[in-house]
């Protein structure tokens, strides 16, 4: 079978593994930074790397525009998830029905490989485009976005299109996101006696409740593009064994912010709510991860750009909203007027079977070629 050259790309990254280290079979970003690296030097356009972590960088492709004081960003990340319960060989790219499969095929290596050529496309055509463009291949996105945070240091630009899998739509908005963790204490007892014990899961189940009862107002608080904010406790561990009162007792939760929502505020308002439970000994715990909501104005010239080379595409150019996160909440926030766009659907990023729409792949770099050609 003849792949297309940006297929062979996509291949050829989804051969390296790139999962985030900070997970079970990961590895540093390094080998898959050579690739791309080689791919742009190989046609004279200049790189440079961004040390994140040691053997991890962000990698930095240019392309010089007719305004040197104007900067365009195309961003996608390295790193994958994990590949436990994968049900398909995760590092040997398949050809399928129009499909790719792999692990990153559609998160986000699609989107990757698709500003790749689009890139090469206009430096190879010897037409520069109205802005300075970087092909930025950030580090780290799938656990604590250093890559993303390095880039903002000190960044100057004035647009920027982040790949992701948004099934081909132009996303403007995106929920944040902030996780904790919640304790309660109580006292060791065996559990012949629990009447000399504190129970602390018996504890922490009040205060899921109170929880779970303050959450309800999240539904009366709608984004037009967004929804509701959302809170889910996803983790509970307590206790040491079952004929032992457990004196500790722990929650992870996972709440998903909407545009004007501040990760530290919204912390401390359950701060309040727990504090509320009566007889309940109990802490909540600085934040884990604080993510930022993204919600860029449709009037920026990055959305007007954008919805401009979709419609000449034929695609829809309304901006949309999902419920998931990505750098651009962080490009946004550093300055940069930002938007999504990628291959592949969120609902395969992932997944045991995870694969990208090649169509899809090819018409985004389409998109990337246009947008970089009409972003002034």
């Amino acid at each position: 079978m003849t792949l297309s050259p940006v297929v062979e790309t996509l291949a050829g990254l989804v051969r390296i593994n790139s999962i985030n280290p900070a997970y079970e079979g990961g590895t540093p970003e390094a080998a898959l930074v050579e690739y791309i690296e080689q791919f742009f030097t190989s046609r004279s356009i200049r790189t440079w790397r961004q040390e994140v972590f040691p053997g991890r960088p962000n990698l930095i492709a240019a392309v010089p525009g007719r305004q040197s004081s104007r900067r365009l960003i195309l961003e996608a990340h390295t790193d994958t998830a994990s590949v436990k319960g994968m049900t398909i060989p995760p590092f040997e790219p398949r050809v399928e029905g129009g499909r790719l499969y792999g692990r990153g095929a559609c998160d986000t290596k699609g989107g990757l490989a698709a500003m790749m050529h689009a890139l090469a496309a206009v430096a190879e055509s010897g037409r520069k485009p109205p802005c300075e463009v970087w092909l930025v291949a950030a580090a780290d996105e799938e656990y604590s976005y250093r890559g993303v945070v390095k880039l903002c240091e000190g960044i100057t630009a004035h647009g920027a299109v982040v790949a992701e899998p948004t099934s081909m739509r132009l996303v403007t908005a995106t929920k944040g996101c902030v996780r904790f963790k919640v304790h309660t204490r109580g006292r060791a007892a065996h559990s012949s006696k629990p009447h000399l014990g504190v129970n602390a899961i018996s504890g922490m189940a009040r205060v899921i409740l109170a929880i779970e009862k303050d959450c309800e107002s999240l539904k009366t608080r709608s984004h037009p593009l967004l929804g509701s904010g959302t809170c889910n406790i996803g983790i509970v561990r307590g206790g040491t064994q079952v004929n032992i009162v457990p004196d500790e007792c722990s929650i992870e939760i996972d709440r998903r912010l909407l545009p004007g929502e501040e990760p530290r505020a919204t912390v401390e308002h359950f701060r309040e709510v727990v504090k509320a439970v009566p007889g309940v000994d109990a802490r909540v715990d600085a934040p884990m991860l604080e993510d930022l909501p993204l919600d860029t104005r449709i009037d920026e010239k990055i959305v007007l750009a954008a919805s401009a080379a979709l419609a000449d595409l034929g695609l829809s150019p309304a901006p949309a909203g999902v419920p998931y996160g990505s750098d651009a909440s962080k490009l946004a926030a550093a300055g940069v007027p930002s938007v999504v766009f990628g291959p592949g659907s969120i609902d395969q990023a992932h997944a045991a079977v995870e694969y990208v729409d090649l169509s899809e792949v090819e018409q985004a770099s389409e998109f990337y070629r246009r947008i970089m050609l009409v972003f002034e």
